[in-house]
């Protein structure tokens, strides 16, 4: 049986643009597609007409089980290894950084068509509080790993058509938090790009940027419950009074369309504008009576790489899971 993604047996999570009805469409990793079906086997079906490449590559798990890496492609076959009721999670695991995620021909995205089964099962819905990280390459996972370099030669460090193997947004700071206090991830996050800064792929500076899935496609997602901010890194070079205008306009918008929402500012893991930071965020509040939440990381992890690896994002992880969770229960 052919079904469509806006079907009761899939459930998106993420910044998914969904106005089309050939497909749901989204360019953040840590985007995923969950589907629940009765039987062994199921296809998931993509659009990949304007795709480049090398594919980007997403995690593929059942019921909860090992996730496997794949290229995208138009059919992807998944075989369970029994008959019966199985949930299938699939997630857009990382890609090339430079593709075009914002203005169309999109390149970097993942189009879902919808799925193939032999009998669909209503999936329901995911109770659980959402979190919106807005970050950049940090969030997103680039260069958590740099072992694929051949030879001890880091040449393929900053190589694009490697990057599919060293990139993995379920290995950052982010999902892991996520992961350990169970709560449901949305995540905004775009290489190089900054509170002024234009990423790339020419994505905009995040203030500009926010309130959209990528160009001419408002954000459809559901108000988050909780927003961490992780932004200063590609502003390291800007001077501070200009940063500080800019991070106050965006915590103007995300108030604005997450009135409810909890906000946490998590300062740059390389340190920068951290001081600037922690007495900006009590003026904030101050001056618009609210309770924006100040974590300041500085220290957390040596300043260089400046892109965690792996065991690096897992100590960010370490510090964050006890505050976050504090503030969750205020």
């Amino acid at each position: 049986m052919r079904i469509s993604y806006d079907h009761e047996s899939i459930r998106l999570t993420g910044r998914w643009d969904v106005s089309k009805k050939e497909y749901a469409e989204t360019t953040t990793t840590g985007a995923y597609l969950e589907f629940a079906f009765e039987g062994d086997m199921a296809i998931v079906r993509f659009d990949i007409t304007t795709n480049a490449t090398p594919l980007l590559h997403l995690w593929i798990e059942v019921d909860g089980g090992v996730r496997v890496e794949a290229p995208i492609d138009r059919y992807l076959r998944i075989k369970a290894p029994t008959v019966g009721k199985h949930i299938c999670r699939v997630i857009y695991k990382g890609g090339t950084e430079n593709d075009r995620r914002w203005y169309h021909p999109l390149t970097g995205k993942v189009s879902f068509i919808g799925i193939d089964v032999e009998k669909p099962l209503p999936i329901g819905e995911d109770t659980r509080k959402v979190i919106e990280f807005v970050g950049d390459s940090i969030t997103e996972g680039v260069l958590v790993d740099d072992d694929y370099c051949g030879d001890g030669e880091k040449v393929f460090y900053i190589d694009m058509l490697n990057r599919i193997y060293q990139d993995d947004v379920c290995a950052t700071y982010a999902w892991l938090t996520a992961e350990r206090l169970n709560l449901r991830p949305v995540f905004m996050g775009y290489g190089a790009v900054g509170i002024g800064q234009v990423g790339m792929g020419r994505v905009p500076a995040v203030v500009d940027s926010y309130p959209y899935n990528f160009e001419n496609s408002p954000v459809t997602r559901p108000c988050p419950d909780i927003v961490m901010i992780n932004h200063g890194a590609n502003d390291r070079k800007r001077e501070t009074e200009e940063y500080l205008a800019g991070y106050e306009k965006l915590l103007d918008t995300i108030r604005a369309m997450n009135p409810k929402a909890k906000i946490v500012s998590l300062s740059a893991f390389c340190g920068a504008h951290h001081e600037a930071l922690a007495s900006f965020i009590p003026a904030y509040n101050l001056k618009n009576g609210t309770s924006v939440a100040y974590i300041d990381s500085n220290g957390w992890i040596p300043v260089s790489p400046l892109h965690p690896l792996r065991d690096g994002h897992k100590t960010v992880a370490e510090h964050l899971i006890p505050i976050l969770k504090e503030i969750l229960e205020n």
